[in-house]
């Protein structure tokens, strides 16, 4: 993070809640600056120490350490959800078309989903058989999100027990609730001259076969689904790569989680997501760096759209038309070997 960004979340912070700004205690000392606060909230959020670390850098007791980290991630969310944790706008979507198809070569794909997990270490004994799973250990906490090339998070949604799969926690998920609601953005694309309504999104095998869903090939006979299974794979470590690189940067998110409830550690990971974007924004390297708004919407549920976005054979048949368009185009790195099996 940049000494100038970090300023401005300063700034901003300060601005926006009162808990921030400088004043006395109740002894009349003079208190913490919001500099010390910020920077105590974001050494924790960063390298996941404990708060009592502070007390020789900054003389700051345990207690006002977990409540600047508290209140930090409260204020972050409320000031910076819109727009670093947006849903994409049309605006969004034909840069993310646009740049999808010049590096993964996928007409109308703008992002790659998928589902991770976190260590919940104080999780309530009540709770631990509802938050664990046979592959783990330890109770967890699910993240579902959607990421583009640029690592950017479109979609985050936090807070589901370990014990779930992928398909459950798309089940909960508000995922494509404006698309049921009609404020989502129209973004038709086409591919080999057929048109579709809505960009897709890139999933592993466990997710089901919805229009709005492209899945891999698991066993390609034909040189063009070898092709294209390459290339999906390829593409779809987008959404891996921004799990990595956003536990790496936040050791909060790779380290076992000391909150007691699933609302701090859901405050927690979106404040992660959005300091994770807003470094993107920063650096100059986020593929919709400005948040154009659409014209509002009324929202109006749709019963007819729940049937689209799970209608089997346009599924199959973008499949296709991707299969024959990836066919068409001249890509030496996706050439496969006659006699690979």
């Amino acid at each position: 993070m940049s000494k100038r960004l970090f300023l401005k979340i300063v700034s901003d912070v300060e601005e926006n809640d009162p808990w921030f700004v400088e004043a006395p205690d109740a002894r009349g000392r003079k208190g913490f600056t919001p500099l010390q606060k910020v920077t105590s909230a974001i050494k924790q959020l960063a390298t996941r120490n404990t708060p009592d670390e502070n007390d020789e850098y900054l003389h700051m007791a345990e207690r006002t350490s977990r409540e600047c980290l508290e209140y930090f991630c409260d204020t972050v969310c409320k000031i910076y959800g819109p727009e670093f944790l947006r849903r994409p706008t049309s605006h969004d979507m034909a840069l993310l078309y646009q740049a999808h198809e010049e590096k993964h070569h996928l007409p109308g794909m703008f992002g790659s989903l998928d589902c991770t997990h976190f260590v919940w270490r104080f999780c309530p004994t009540e709770y631990r058989d509802q938050y664990m799973r046979g592959d783990h250990r330890y109770p967890t906490i699910m993240l579902e999100a959607v990421a583009s090339q640029d690592l950017w998070f479109w979609h985050a949604f936090a807070g589901p027990p370990g014990s779930q799969n992928d398909i459950n926690v798309l089940q909960q998920s508000p995922l494509f609730l404006t698309e049921r609601n009609g404020t989502a953005p129209k973004c038709p694309f086409y591919v080999n001259n057929h048109l579709y309504k809505r960009g897709y999104l890139l999933v592993d095998g466990i997710y089901p076969s919805w229009s709005v869903f492209v899945k891999s090939i698991p066993y390609p006979h034909e040189v063009n689904e070898k092709k294209f299974k390459r290339q999906h794979e390829a593409a779809r470590k987008d959404v891996k790569r921004a799990f990595g690189v956003l536990k790496a940067k936040w050791g909060v998110l790779s380290r076992p989680m000391r909150a007691r409830s699933v609302k701090k550690i859901r405050n927690v990971v979106y404040t992660c997501i959005i300091l994770h974007n807003m470094i993107l924004k920063d650096d100059g390297k986020a593929i919709a760096p400005v948040h154009i708004r659409d014209p509002p919407v009324e929202p109006a549920l749709d019963d007819t759209v729940l049937g689209e976005l799970m209608n089997e054979d346009t599924h199959w048949r973008l499949k296709h038309d991707l299969i024959d368009h990836l066919a068409s185009q001249d890509l030496p790195h996706l050439l496969v070997d006659s006699d690979e099996d």
